[in-house]
């Protein structure tokens, strides 16, 4: 079981103005997966505020998955792809660019995603979109592939071949 850290990057949320619906849709969907809730954290969108907090669940071995939602579209305060990046060892440009994929089979507007994920340490950094909707449909499509990189990047299984 795979432990998961969740930040939802919401202005409203983080000031009580509006209630999170997208953080507990990745709640729902990665503990019916099997995985374990470890961190549950709304931030306003700042880009230090996040990329610290990121950092630091993964600096102290916290979790070995954060899943961010919001923050990944157009507004000048969308900025959670530049924090993600901000604190990357490496790249994984085949998560977001699988999720794109799959979302432009149900909408054009998701080609205006500009969500990243990132390595660093032992943990994966996926920044997911900020609908609920859509978190349900990325998280089932991703899920299976990352948890087999999970176990790459554990060291929990050494051999990629199937």
């Amino acid at each position: 079981m795979y432990k998961v850290a969740i930040i939802v990057a919401s202005d409203s949320c983080a000031a009580g103005e509006r209630q999170d619906e997208s953080g507990i849709a990745i709640r729902e969907t990665v503990e019916n997966a099997g995985y374990q809730v470890v961190s549950y954290q709304i931030l306003p969108d700042d880009r230090q505020k996040l990329a610290a907090a990121m950092a630091e669940i993964c600096d102290r071995r916290q979790a070995e998955l954060i899943l961010t939602t919001g923050g990944t579209g157009f507004s000048p305060r969308d900025v959670t792809p530049e924090a993600t990046m901000d604190i990357a060892e490496r790249a994984v440009p085949g998560i977001p660019e699988a999720m794109r994929q799959l979302s432009l089979s149900i909408t054009p507007r998701a080609m205006l995603s500009r969500g990243t994920a990132a390595l660093r340490k032992g943990a994966l950094i996926v920044n997911l979109p900020g609908s609920p909707k859509a978190v349900k449909e990325c998280l089932a499509f991703i899920l299976p592939a990352v948890e087999h990189g999970l176990d790459i990047l554990t060291g929990a299984s050494r051999n990629c071949a199937r």
